[in-house]
């Protein structure tokens, strides 16, 4: 008796120093599924490696999970990059257990494709260990590679890591063509014929329905984001920034309500706040009246600037609870040099709106930059002291220096990093042992003075 046809999709393992499920979903790879499932005719697997809720109870793993949705992960030691001998600290796998995962792939029959994703650049040895064990097992089966990795650093991903066909940028209208050249339209649904996603709108909805466990799911009501900081890449991941209708938005949570009994949300965008009269607050003001008993978290950062009383009013009714403030540094000339977004008299006024709106400000996080190439021990310690006499909580934001973007272009022109240096430099936990002014001695004590 034929197999079934399916598509299997992978979010492979994180390796790194350290990792925690930061409210963490390959949202990319859901999107291409709810693609995949109405436009193909074939079913869909997935395999998310990062699903550590799924672990085995022979691993003797223990999954703490918080009261806000975050959890942990289980890890295990792997041999260090090269890299990274000299660091003092050791390196490890997040995710699911290696032998669960080849068990798994041992039971499955051959897919007629596999799609893979990557966040952050410097994870691609969980791609290459993902590719190695789909080779081992499927042989030449056709493998996919897209994601920010893929995007940032291309010519990389199609040397290193194993892909038959890397995806740079958004890939909802690159992705039934592939697929028709794999399969020869095989695949195709007729009605896939002449599609064209022309907005962020016109999507479909991720297919959360791929996970056992929808108690925390993640969101996004826009995609990219119109400022331009030196450090960060998403105008290069998203060159159009797209804002989706606020109607659509609350629909699709409350499906997600619905269907999933969903109690944590966390908002991936990365400008959530711009425009927020005609965007977010519309979102809210629903919301609020629904009293759906979901709990919203931003991960990503808000904009202090764009808080209002309005906008604090709106975020305390409509049942946000982890709120993250994008400060990045209390030093005004390095502020005004990589993204002139916010000042700290925006973060104060913030912090009064919230407060008064009924946010403990000991419990508001506020991201403080440690790392970039332009900073000082001092610096940072002085931002951190003026969080705390604001009464909020600093959160370390670990610099990582990002492929495409102007700090990235100031460090290779100063021969810093080469064009071409391997993407596990892009670490955020290795600046000091490279190229930071900061020094390991110093980011010692700049985490004492953060959590004393």
């Amino acid at each position: 008796m034929p197999h079934k046809k399916y598509f299997l999709l992978i979010n492979p393992w994180i390796c790194d120093f350290t990792a925690c499920d930061f409210w963490l979903k390959p949202l990319g790879l859901l999107y291409l599924a709810a693609i995949l499932k109405k436009y193909t005719k074939w079913d869909i697997e997935l395999l998310d490696c990062l699903d550590c809720g799924q672990v085995e109870s022979k691993y003797n793993f223990r999954l703490r999970v918080r009261p806000d949705g975050r959890s942990n992960f289980y890890k295990e030691e792997v041999v260090k990059p090269e890299f990274f001998r000299h660091i003092p600290r050791k390196f490890s796998r997040y995710g699911l257990p290696l032998s669960q995962v080849v068990a798994k792939l041992d039971r499955m029959p051959p897919p007629e494709a596999v799609f893979i994703t990557c966040t952050m650049t410097y994870w691609y040895p969980g791609v290459q260990t993902a590719v190695e064990l789909v080779r081992k097992k499927f042989g030449q089966v056709p493998v996919i590679l897209g994601g920010i990795y893929a995007t940032l650093c291309p010519q990389h991903a199609r040397n290193q890591s194993g892909a038959d066909v890397v995806v740079e940028g958004q890939g909802e209208n690159q992705i039934l063509g592939i697929i028709s050249e794999i399969t020869g339209k095989e695949a195709l649904r007729p009605e896939s014929k002449d599609v064209y996603f022309s907005d962020f709108d016109s999507l479909p909805a991720p297919s959360y329905d791929l996970y056992k466990d929808n108690s925390v799911i993640c969101l996004m009501t826009s995609r990219g984001c119109p400022l331009r900081c030196t450090y960060c890449a998403s105008h290069l991941l998203c060159p159009q920034f797209e804002q989706r209708n606020p109607q659509k938005v609350v629909d699709e949570i409350l499906q997600v309500k619905r269907d999933f009994n969903t109690s944590h949300l966390a908002f991936y965008d990365d400008a959530l706040l711009i425009n927020h009269e005609r965007h977010l607050l519309k979102i809210l003001e629903v919301l609020a009246g629904l009293k759906l008993g979901l709990r919203f978290h931003t991960p990503n950062g808000l904009h202090p600037r764009q808080i209002d009383r309005t906008t604090a009013f709106l975020l305390k009714k409509a049942g946000f609870e982890s709120l993250f403030l994008s400060l990045e540094t209390a030093d005004r000339d390095l502020l005004a040099a990589t993204g002139p977004k916010v000042l700290p008299e925006d973060l104060k006024k913030a912090l009064d709106y919230l407060e008064e709106s009924g946010f403990e400000r000991s419990r508001v996080s506020v991201y403080l930059l440690v790392g970039h190439p332009a900073q000082k021990k001092d610096q940072v310690v002085e931002s951190i002291r003026l969080v705390k006499r604001l009464g909020a909580r600093p959160r370390l934001a670990y610099y990582s220096p990002v492929p495409g973007t102007s700090d990235w272009n100031s460090l290779v022109e100063s021969g810093v990093l080469n064009s071409d240096s391997d993407p596990l430099l892009h670490n955020k936990l290795v600046f000091p042992y490279f190229w930071s002014q900061i020094t390991p001695e110093d980011l010692e004590e700049i985490k004492r003075e953060a959590n004393s």
